[in-house]
């Protein structure tokens, strides 16, 4: 089976996992109702609205995402903000009555530009950030709903993305890496600037700044947004003539893959524009002066925010270093399902997607739990010269159906990721030690071929 073929099978594999089923939303659901009944029992913030926002308004979230709440004050019809000293003092408040409530690992981060309460549900562990006032959150959450309308390819493209930055540490702005705002973002421009391109420049979709547009009566001002973006959206979408973009999702993310390969050198002259849907110089964008930042994203619905600068130089480096190492691998010829898996997905999700299936479990042919074992990252096993690819043991295991889900999973898809599966004492499965020195002594005189990086 060659290479583009596997990595279809694998990110469908991926994205099934990564999904959320009804019971992720419901448990979401459960988490707000729950909020709102300790916010109607603190005396300050009688009256206030508890509404979600971030990638769960927008179907952007996985089933392990966080959840983004906005608590709003306004007892009128008109949008009022709050200042930061009264947004601190009420979460602040708020703090105080979640202490009670048997909500756990409650942080409160209140010199932030944007006064966070971070703490974890009682159910399934969610992660949570609350703030008050975030009315931009949640209309920005909104606009990246109706894109998704345009093409069902965004969504599982920005899933996917999502799950292979943090495979790669590159998902973290507290690590001075990417936050998945910024990532949804580099797939509208990968959309906007493929070939033929499948989004618009957002200008196209709603004109001007969508976050300075939020005054007056919310009602209204939320309507209009709202009608403008459907309007244009039906709009692009009725106008659309041949070529149609045709790309499979494997191929959207190896483009995607190219066209930020080599962002390290490319950031010091460009910034990424979804607004213009273009790579603007930033010597030209008054806007974007001075140049402070180690790379720049601008928010299209926040102008001139850059949604990247939380990402410091040494950072900046290990992001332009996945983005190219995964490009590479990926267009190698002959690289093993086990080792495609490993490359796109978390460790957790490796786990889930080559655990033994049930009745070996059951029969007692299962390895001990082995205590949090993890598969060696790819890009940490190039360093160390190390292989894990085993191309001769999976080749009597190709596969028949990637539905592993939906499958007896004795001898079926589930196989060809069993190789990566850890076992004790550091034992390959199906692996024997003479098989991985031939394999390490072949990497170690052929090294797999690094080509040229795209821009």
């Amino acid at each position: 089976m060659n290479t583009k073929r596997t990595l279809d099978l694998i990110i469908s594999d991926v994205l099934a996992v990564v999904k959320p089923k009804q019971s992720d939303w419901a448990i979401r659901f459960q988490i707000i109702d729950e909020l709102r009944r300790v916010v109607e029992s603190v005396e300050s913030l009688r009256g206030a609205t508890v509404e979600p926002f971030g990638s769960f308004v927008s179907n952007l979230f996985t089933t392990s995402g966080d959840l983004d709440i906005s608590i709003h004050l306004s007892l009128s019809a008109y949008i009022t903000f709050s200042g930061k000293n009264h947004k601190q003092k009420l979460l602040g408040d708020l703090l105080a009555a979640l202490r009670n409530g048997g909500w756990c690992k409650l942080q409160f981060i209140q010199h932030a530009k944007i006064p966070i309460l971070k703490f974890v549900s009682k159910y399934k562990r969610i992660s949570c950030d609350v703030s008050v006032d975030n009315l931009k959150g949640q209309i920005k959450s909104k606009l990246l709903l109706w894109l998704g309308k345009i093409d069902e390819r965004f969504r599982d493209l920005v899933l996917l993305v999502k799950e292979w930055a943090k495979s790669h540490d590159i998902n973290n702005p507290k690590h001075g890496t990417l936050n998945s705002y910024t990532l949804s973002l580099l797939v509208i421009f990968h959309f906007q600037t493929c070939s033929p391109p499948i989004f618009p420049p957002l200008s196209n979709i709603y004109h001007g700044n969508a976050a300075d547009h939020l005054t007056g009566i919310r009602a209204d001002a939320e309507r209009h947004i709202a009608e403008t973006c459907a309007a244009n959206i039906d709009r692009f979408i009725s106008n659309r003539s041949d070529p149609i973009n045709g790309s499979s999702l494997s191929e959207l993310f190896i483009t995607f893959l190219a066209k930020f390969s080599g962002i390290a050198s490319k950031a010091v002259e460009f910034g990424i524009c979804p607004y213009t849907g273009r790579w603007e110089r930033l010597c030209n964008n008054t806007r974007w002066m001075p140049k402070t930042y180690m790379m720049f994203v601008e928010d299209p619905f926040d102008q001139p925010e850059n949604t990247a600068k939380s990402v410091n130089s040494r950072k900046l480096i290990q992001i332009s270093e996945a983005f190219e190492f995964s490009y590479n691998t990926l267009i190698s010829a002959n690289q093993s399902p086990s080792y495609l898996l490993s490359l796109v997905a978390t460790p957790q999700v490796v786990r889930h997607l080559t655990r033994p299936p049930r009745d070996e479990h059951q029969s007692g042919n299962r390895p001990p739990a082995s205590g949090g074992l993890r598969l060696a990252h790819p890009m940490k096993q190039q360093s160390q010269k190390v292989g894990s690819q085993s191309s001769a043991s999976m080749s009597s295991n190709k596969v028949t159906n990637h539905k592993f889900m939906q499958q007896d999973l004795r001898g079926s898809s589930m196989q060809k990721y069993r190789e990566i599966r850890p076992a004790r004492n550091g034992i390959k499965p199906q692996q024997t030690r003479k098989q991985e020195q031939q394999e390490c002594t072949k990497l170690a005189t052929n090294p797999p071929t690094r080509h040229k990086a795209r821009s």
